[in-house]
Formats: structure tokens, sequence, C-alpha cells
């Protein structure tokens, strides 16, 4: 996602990542119980990761994750005036970087006195899935976030 983030910068679309709560908690990562606590987990998620958005940090509730949803690694996209242009419940470069160079492409055919007229699309997109990945992923948060998640049959 840094690497779209930047591709997209020149026709000024920002890109931010939003630190809800830990999805799997374990004994490295425990289920959260301060925004102190919250701050450390971002940092250290942030440098694993190697995040260069600005990482922002929902509130302890979760109160924003659960206005926009509450899905599991979600991506909304907003215009300038705040409406939404894209939603989706699983984060993905693909699907992402199609749909912002539809809405650089749609900006410039308007900025040409093309008229368009807006209207929703509802697809079903597609992404890779790496158990390994996955599971190496639980692990850095601790055997008991493997173990529930195991125990959990997803």
């Amino acid at each position: 996602m840094n690497e779209i983030a930047g591709q997209f910068v020149p026709h000024g679309v920002g890109s931010i990542f939003l630190y809800t709560h830990e999805a799997h908690p374990g004994e490295n990562y425990p289920h959260l119980t301060s925004m102190e606590q919250k701050q450390r987990h971002a940092r250290a998620l942030r440098d694993l990761l190697g995040v260069t958005r600005p990482v922002l940090l929902d509130a302890l509730d979760g109160a924003c994750h659960r206005a926009y949803g509450s899905m599991p690694n979600m991506t909304w996209i907003f215009n300038r005036a705040g409406s939404p242009l894209y939603k989706s419940d699983w984060t993905d470069a693909n699907s992402i970087s199609n749909t912002l160079d539809y809405f650089v492409d749609a900006l410039a055919r308007r900025r040409n006195r093309e008229r368009l007229v807006p209207f929703h699309v509802q697809r079903l997109d597609y992404r890779g899935s790496d158990p390994d990945q996955f599971y190496e992923g639980l692990a850095r948060s601790g055997p008991k976030a493997v173990r529930e998640f195991r125990e959990a049959g997803i």
C-alpha cells in the first residue's frame, strides 16, 4: 500500500493507515486497554510492516471502525468532499490501484469538460491468500492468537 500511496501523490491523493485494534490478540500484542498501549502497538506494527503513510489511531472503543462498518481489513476511498467512492471489506492493492486509476481518469475527463454522471457499481474482487504468511502474522501476536484462531475453525 505504501507504493500505491506514493504513486498517487502527484494526483493529489492522500492515504492514511487507521489503526483500529488487535484483530487477533495474543501474549505479545494483547487486547488493548489504554491509548498509550495502543500507540505502542501501532508504532510496532508501523515499524514491522514498514508503513510510511501517516498512522492514525481509532478511539479505544473502536468508534471509527464501527462507524465505517467494522470490516476486518477495510479500505475506504473518499473524494475531497468526504463522499465515499469505494469501500472494501479487505485491503487488496490491485483493487485499490484499479479504483484510483479509474477516479484519476474520471477527474481528467471532467477537467476536459466531458459531462459525467455517477452510477453505483457492485463487484466481487479476488485477492491472493497465503496461509503461511497469515499464520506468521498470528504468531507475532503470540501462541494464544494462533490457538484461538485454529479453535475458531475459520
